[in-house]
């Protein structure tokens, strides 16, 4: 359930532009089998009608559960649905979907085929086609959308395209109460946003409408960003949050909040100015002293939201941060004190959150840290908290690390090679970062940790090797070149190589091409 913060109830309207035609297109394409369109169809219709329940399904979080509940349907679709499907029948639209891309379709595995529709048909980011997955409990949702992204299809005619837009709710008093029937009517009128009419001067014809989660959902369900509640002192402030909420709404189509409707995640004053945070999807917008920014943050539960200043707004759930010393970290109306990491570029980590480190690494959101030493052993890599030594590591690396353009939720640092460098050069470290971004996408490079820091390319965390070009205090240049353990680096294109302790150490052409492997 859901609050809204700026709305008027007589005036709601959906949260996209034909909420309940894009559940139809959805369950359409879901069900399996190759059975005739216009059954189909209309099982389709019938698994969206029945599966309103109350005027609450408008809100964005409403909608969403209620997509679930369509998908889980549409997966396993109960032999009653074709039972009565008269009234369904009759209400078909002259144009049915593509034949061609259904029977496509209908030959994928049930979770690939609702990882295409969510991703290809419905275009929906990955993370979110993954949360939703995950939502309907499918164990491996990461294979079943690089399945779906693998997936060739036949696109769809012109001539027969389905325009859900078109459809409306079927009117059956034995399976669709009135009242629901009725407003989901109402729900279809047209494209429009919301215009309170109490709203702000600043407010234009296009106004965003704001909801936030209950203060107790994170409890009753599942713990998602969905159910992370409004909070701070201005959350129910009408005037500045729908200064915030036009802010938004005014900004390019690339930028803007889906659907018109966004989730309301912060609104209050920090350090004296007021600061409102919103959501929809993987977007994250910030708005202070009339500006607003917005980024992509994606949807991760659990990661921290940074409010600037060292401030971090965490999930409802997590009620007992520490500092890196292991002390109570203060919190407010869950916000933490000002906390900056101990690095002069400003990037690292920050506190422990259970079992996590949490750290900056210059993005939106806090970052958990891993780290693997030298010694360590391919096997179960999870989120553990950092010690002293893992700490001190990642305060180097992370002035070393470029600042990412995406939001990353997580990143490892494999020290995978510690040692001297050779004919006298300085103690040093090779390290495999490995970003793992909102999105769910990673990118690995690796660095060369030594008296300056060298970034030396592509690496895989998994089986670590890189190499590099060095020039030794003599001033001669030398290839160099390592590997993690259990590995030997094997390189082409130099001259008289050795290699000691997983260290390859070669001369030759700095120019010329080399060809580095690990074995």
């Amino acid at each position: 359930m859901t609050d809204d913060v700026m709305t008027n109830p007589r005036t709601e309207m959906p949260p996209a532009k034909s909420a309940y035609g894009d559940l139809v297109r959805i369950a359409y394409f879901v069900l399996p089998g190759r059975g005739k369109r216009v059954y189909r169809l209309a099982i389709a219709r019938r698994i969206v009608d029945t599966s309103a329940r109350g005027a609450r399904d408008r809100s964005a979080v409403g909608h969403a559960r209620r997509r679930t509940r369509v998908l889980r349907r549409a997966l396993r679709p109960s032999r009653r649905l074709q039972i009565g499907l008269g009234p369904w029948l009759r209400a078909l639209p002259a144009r049915l979907p593509d034949p061609a891309l259904t029977a496509a379709l209908s030959k994928l595995e049930p979770h690939v085929r609702l990882a295409y529709v969510l991703r290809t048909v419905e275009g929906l980011p990955r993370y979110a086609v993954r949360d939703q997955l995950i939502e309907l409990r499918v164990r491996d949702p990461w294979s079943a959308i690089r399945a779906a992204e693998a997936v060739e299809v036949p696109p769809l005619r012109r001539e027969d395209r389905f325009e859900p837009a078109l459809l409306r709710p079927v009117r059956n008093r034995s399976v669709l109460p009135l009242a629901t029937a009725a407003l989901l009517t109402v729900a279809l009128a047209a494209a429009l946003v919301l215009t309170e009419r109490s709203g702000p001067p600043e407010a234009s014809a296009r106004v965003l409408r704001l909801v936030a989660a209950a203060p107790d959902a994170w409890t009753r369900g599942a713990r998602t960003l969905d159910a992370w509640p409004a909070r701070g002192d201005l959350a129910r402030d009408r005037a500045f949050t729908g200064r915030a909420a036009g802010a938004w709404a005014a900004v390019p189509g690339g930028r803007r909040a889906g659907g018109g409707t966004a989730q309301l995640l912060f609104a209050g004053h920090l350090d004296g100015a007021a600061l409102a945070v919103m959501r929809s999807g993987g977007l994250l917008a910030r708005y202070a002293s009339g500006r607003l920014d917005v980024v992509t943050a994606g949807a991760d539960p659990s990661a921290p939201i940074a409010l600037g200043g060292g401030r971090y707004l965490l999930a409802p759930w997590e009620t007992r941060p520490e500092t890196l010393a292991g002390q109570r970290l203060a919190v407010s109306d869950g916000v933490t004190v000002p906390v900056r990491p101990g690095t002069g570029c400003g990037r690292g980590p920050l506190f422990h959150l259970g079992s996590r480190t949490v750290g900056d690494l210059g993005g939106p959101r806090g970052t958990v840290l891993t780290y693997h030493s030298p010694a360590h052993r391919p096997g179960a890599d999870r989120p553990a908290r950092l010690g002293q030594t893992a700490r001190e590591f990642w305060n180097r690396l992370a002035c070393a690390t470029p600042r990412p353009a995406p939001a990353v939720s997580e990143a490892l640092a494999f020290d995978f090679w510690s040692g001297r460098l050779p004919h006298g050069g300085p103690s040093a470290d090779w390290v495999c970062t490995r970003l793992t971004y909102a999105g769910g996408d990673t990118a690995a490079f690796a660095t060369l940790l030594g008296a300056e820091d060298v970034a030396t390319g592509a690496c895989d965390a998994r089986r670590p090797v890189s190499g590099t070009w060095w020039r030794a205090p003599s001033r001669r240049r030398y290839y160099v070149a390592a590997a993690g353990r259990g590995l030997v680096p094997h390189a082409d294109g130099v001259r008289r190589p050795t290699t000691r302790n997983r260290l390859l150490v070669a001369t030759g052409a700095p120019d010329g091409p080399v060809r580095l492997t690990a074995r």
